[in-house]
């Protein structure tokens, strides 16, 4: 494996950079575009409007760069057809079912945006909001912190929340997303981002179903026709959940004789990592393009990895290259608490408190593979 590092870069160069940039406006508010870079070639951009990763551009094999995150070009389609793409989620990211919990012996009531639940924090989610830049960082590693005020009741949740969203590139080709949360009375939290990947590169008309990817988890979270979890986790052993050993997306994911497959439409489940919080990173997935030799590798905290296989891009949204995205362009890896935790006291806890703060480290490391 060969990490992507410019060759003759100093270790002591602070050669990462940053720069800002206008990217339209949303609901009458400036939208800022903040690109990081580092001295391999390696870019990111950021956009103001859900804390939004607009793109990644990345080296193949063969020194070739192509932007990894499938999305929108303007802040015309964003709004035109919401997606979250890229897009920060929360309060709640994944679904709570029927909209329904309660904190505390009171019950609350969250908006429905996907059948009869509750999905990413609501219908005006952290996704919809145009954040605040905190601030800019040139060096070894570039950054923007972005925030957002989340006030107490927004779309049903209690607490009026603080999110902090920071993003940076180092010289390793490291990108990080480092959210953390804080609330000013308990409240529920499960903050993700929602990046659509292609390691082909965006718009490649072989899309990602190609690609190799694998998943150190024994278990998943099965769901109902609702896509809500059962409360059950099963052994991935002997299913098309098992991505212990390296195995293409596309080889199971149309397997309607588990009706797992048929419920989601291919993949959108949950992978339990663990079942608690780490102290630290670790791997939560690794997926490969054996054509181009781009590797990435996600780390994190967290205890759950949504993976969903982009079941849903039905051609009605053009991307950056200007080309349709259809089902199976591009995937989804969510790191997060599982799905519907607020209802399910066996998958752990959303709860936050005051003095307490919410923190999801996302750590994706770049690296390519020999032929």
């Amino acid at each position: 494996m060969t990490l992507l590092v410019a060759a003759g870069a100093a270790a002591a160069s602070p050669a990462a950079t940053v720069s800002r940039a206008p990217f339209g406006s949303a609901d009458g508010q400036t939208v800022e575009a903040i690109t990081l870079g580092n001295a391999a070639g390696m870019k990111a951009r950021i956009i103001t409007y859900g804390a939004s990763l607009q793109s990644l551009t990345v080296a193949d094999r063969d020194g070739r760069f192509d932007d990894v995150i499938v999305g929108p070009a303007t802040i015309d389609t964003y709004l035109a057809k919401p997606q979250f793409m890229g897009a920060t989620v929360g309060r709640v990211a994944n679904r709570i079912a029927k909209g329904r919990f309660t904190l505390d012996g009171k019950a609350y009531q969250t908006p429905i945006n996907d059948g009869a639940n509750s999905l990413h924090g609501g219908p005006q989610g952290f996704d919809k909001a145009v954040w605040e830049v905190v601030s800019v960082a040139s060096g070894p590693s570039a950054s923007v912190t972005l925030r957002h005020v989340s006030p107490d009741g927004d779309m049903g949740y209690p607490g009026a929340l603080t999110v902090l969203a920071t993003y940076s590139l180092d010289e390793q080709n490291q990108f990080t997303i480092d959210y953390k949360a804080t609330t000013d009375r308990p409240t529920v939290v499960n903050i993700s981002n929602h990046a659509y990947w292609n390691l082909a590169g965006e718009g490649s008309p072989r899309g990602a179903m190609g690609q190799v990817l694998t998943i150190p988890a024994d278990h998943y979270t099965p769901i109902d026709a609702g896509l809500i979890p059962t409360g059950e986790i099963r052994a991935v052993a002997g299913s098309v959940f098992d991505f212990r050993t390296p195995t293409a997306i596309g080889a199971r994911v149309r397997d309607a004789a588990d009706s797992q497959i048929a419920f989601g439409k291919g993949y959108d489940h949950n992978w339990v990592i663990a079942l608690t919080l780490s102290p630290s990173p670790r791997l939560l997935v690794r997926v490969e393009d054996p054509v181009s030799g781009r590797v990435m590798e996600m780390l994190s905290n967290q205890p759950g990895l949504q993976f969903y296989s982009g079941n849903f891009l039905d051609g009605t949204t053009i991307g950056k290259s200007g080309r349709l995205y259809r089902q199976g362009d591009a995937i989804v890896l969510e790191p997060q608490g599982f799905p519907d935790t607020v209802n399910q006291p066996a998958f752990g806890s959303a709860r936050l408190d005051p003095g307490q703060t919410y923190h999801n480290l996302i750590l994706l490391r770049f690296s390519t593979s020999a032929h």
